[in-house]
């Protein structure tokens, strides 16, 4: 059963998967979905996981024709960087990260002129020209352990988001020189401290676990940080039966249907990414059948985009 949807939406739900599960067969295809996507959707992917994840799986694909990407235009230009062979489809050409483009490729080559000895760390929510005058990726998984291999004089140049720039700082113990000043993901920001520590005295024995794109202030106050992937695993792993967690709704209503036993608690029930919400499983099979909305990179960014992200899969 779905969570919370009828018998009747449940029939169309099924029909629409089945759909999808032919048109793939037919084509050669394989659906990557990220932890943000709604349920049905991730049900139907090859794989599932965060950005780190996500990448990993990209890289090891040798079988398929077509990638279709269930996740933000970030996600499948990474895919299609690292399969030039490939046809990569996005359901939604408008679901595009907004964090991604407050860190513009000019906005690099200038941190780097201002600090030409130290490397520059770009987070993977990032557009392909972004990550072509990178010096290295990284993710919410991975952002302390990339910053510290790769920092001079132990500084690392690191951009978009602040509160990621924070946490792999504190983790790493390296000095992050953050580009812009005020890069964040609207969607995290939007979690309040102290709303979220009345919710939690409301609960007694719980654990607050928070994405490392959340403010300092909740960071500082969390029992677990981590990304999607690593709040999962937090999730199901802790015997304490009362997880509340901060980030987008998505995970927490998967892990409230994977883990009926436990209470796992929204830190906000509307934080929503709009843009991860704008794939549904309609679009998946139009675009597996038209084999429309192809993200491709060009040549001359995606190979020097390729050399970042590749030199942080050998680093994860």
């Amino acid at each position: 059963m779905y969570p919370e949807v009828s018998t009747m939406q449940t029939l169309q739900i099924q029909k629409l998967q089945e759909k999808i599960d032919q048109l793939k067969e037919e084509k050669n295809a394989i659906i990557l979905a990220h932890n943000y996507q709604t349920f049905e959707v991730q049900q139907i992917g090859d794989f599932v996981g965060d950005s780190l994840e996500l990448a990993r799986a990209a890289q090891n694909i040798h079988d398929a024709d077509i990638i279709c990407f269930c996740g933000v235009d970030f996600m499948a230009e990474i895919a299609s960087i690292l399969n030039p062979d490939k046809t990569v489809l996005l359901p939604d050409l408008s679901a595009r990260c907004p964090m991604a483009a407050q860190l513009p490729a000019k906005e690099v080559i200038r941190a780097k002129e201002e600090h030409p000895d130290i490397p520059f760390v770009a987070y993977i929510n990032t557009l392909a020209e972004t990550k072509a005058e990178s010096d290295v990726l990284c993710t919410s998984s991975n952002a302390p352990k990339i910053v510290k291999a790769v920092s001079n004089d132990n500084k690392a140049l690191f951009g978009p988001d602040t509160n990621l720039a924070w946490f792999a700082s504190q983790k790493s113990g390296v000095e992050v020189i953050n580009y812009p000043k005020e890069g964040h993901c609207y969607v995290h920001k939007t979690f309040e401290i102290d709303k979220v520590l009345n919710l939690k005295k409301s609960y007694e024995n719980s654990v607050l676990a928070v994405h490392p794109e959340c403010n300092p202030d909740l960071q500082k106050v969390a029992d677990f940080i981590g990304s999607t992937s690593q709040l999962i695993n937090f999730a199901r792993e802790i015997e304490i039966e009362t997880v509340i967690i901060a980030t987008e709704i998505g995970l927490i209503e998967r892990l409230q249907y994977e883990l009926p036993r436990k209470k796992i608690i929204p830190a906000l029930s509307t934080a929503i990414c709009l843009q991860m919400k704008r794939i549904n499983l309609e679009k998946i099979a139009e675009v597996l059948e038209n084999e429309k909305n192809i993200i491709s990179v060009p040549e001359e960014i995606a190979e020097k985009a390729k050399t970042a992200v590749k030199k942080m899969l050998e680093l994860s």
